[in-house]
């Protein structure tokens, strides 16, 4: 039987290390516009599988996550730990790791194929507020088309904005980096 590793070299795990870091900073700045505020994870993440890739994009969010899951203020708004995590929003933060996989597969595969990658980026956005919006459904014992109005459609703009500039920035980046 195969297994998969993965075999990072310091370099990678330096990389690792900064994106957590830069989602560190830039997860807990929101944009309040109503009960849950625009955050910056999901840009960073956008960014990040065009300079990683997507393996090491996983591991920086699970770091990010770590971080938060112990009560650094990492998530949006300044807030840590274990209740915000299992909060209401919770679950896009965890719908963020299938995101991440996602928009990664994407960047990775099409390569240079701006549009087919936003296509895949709209893909993983979508499986987040899937994630996050039946989470919020099932703890706040509200209909899917409340949660809708409050978590995904103000949203929906601002989202596909970060993934466009997402997809110009990052291979910049991942250019310069080289």
């Amino acid at each position: 039987m195969k297994t998969s590793s993965i075999k990072l070299t310091t370099k990678d795990m330096a990389y690792c290390a900064v994106f957590a870091a830069i989602m560190c900073i830039l997860g807990p700045m929101s944009i309040p516009i109503g009960t849950i505020p625009i955050s910056f994870t999901n840009f960073v993440i956008y960014i990040s599988v065009f300079v990683l890739g997507k393996r090491k994009t996983v591991i920086s969010y699970f770091i990010y996550i770590i971080i938060g899951l112990f009560g650094l203020p990492v998530f949006s708004g300044y807030t840590g730990g274990p209740g915000k995590f299992f909060g209401p929003t919770g679950g896009y933060l965890i719908g963020f790791l299938f995101m991440a996989i996602i928009c990664g597969y994407f960047a990775e595969k099409y390569e240079g194929k701006s549009i087919v990658t936003i296509c895949g980026m709209i893909l993983g956005m979508a499986v987040d507020y899937i994630f996050g919006t039946a989470w919020f459904v099932f703890l706040t014992k509200t209909n899917a088309a409340y949660a809708l109005a409050v978590c995904v459609v103000p949203f929906i703009v601002f989202d596909v904005i970060k993934i466009v500039i997402a997809s110009f920035v990052g291979p910049m980046i991942k250019i310069r980096i080289k």
